[in-house]
């Protein structure tokens, strides 16, 4: 197939679970995850979830766990930086299947173009986590657009397509270690927001 029959053969609309991974944002403050779900209802897609978590390890895991059962597609945002706090690449590294090196090098190479050799200190990651697809993007707002505009708008329901023409049998995902509920670790756990379209 050609790609134009590609993009001809892909879904009109994919399901999509947003995360934010913060511990100071709240739905109001949440620039990133507001941008995502604004642009996703202007292209049609179903928002499956909205989540914020802590940046914390078994929070991030337990999170993309209760979004990869009910999405096609998870955008992440935040934690992907150099610091101490920011857990997220090494947790959504140990989901992936099929790992996409080039979003990360696609990014980063967009990201060059704005902030100059700043761009290095971003470790975006994507790729395949059983059945579904895992971004994980800066968390700002700037780097979110980046991501969405120059990656992945485009290109979103011909990677759900290529997806699923070429999907191989589902293996469960893992709980995090010690981890008991379908909630975080925390007494809190996720904080669950319906998304406001």
């Amino acid at each position: 197939m050609s790609r134009e029959d590609h993009l001809e053969a892909s879904p009109d609309r994919v399901r999509v679970g947003v995360l934010t991974i913060s511990d100071t944002r709240t739905q109001e403050s949440d620039t990133s995850g507001q941008y995502l779900l604004n642009e996703l209802k202007t292209q049609g897609h179903e928002v499956t979830a909205y989540l914020i978590v802590r940046d914390d390890a078994l929070e991030i895991r337990s999170a993309l766990n209760i979004l990869m059962r009910q999405s096609q597609v998870i955008l992440s945002s935040g934690g992907t930086g150099i610091t101490g706090r920011d857990v997220t690449i090494p947790v959504v590294e140990g989901l992936l299947t099929k790992p996409m090196p080039g979003f990360g090098e696609l990014f980063r190479m967009l990201s060059y173009a704005q902030v100059k050799g700043a761009a290095m200190l971003s470790r975006a990651v994507g790729g395949l986590a059983n059945q579904t697809l895992i971004f994980a993007m800066p968390g700002s707002q700037n780097a979110v657009q980046t991501a969405w505009e120059g990656l992945l708008r485009d290109e979103l329901t011909h990677l759900v397509f290529e997806m699923t023409r070429h999907a191989q049998p589902l293996v469960p995902a893992l709980p995090a270690p010690h981890e008991t509920t379908e909630s975080a670790a925390s007494d809190e756990g996720p904080r669950v927001v319906p998304p406001v379209l």
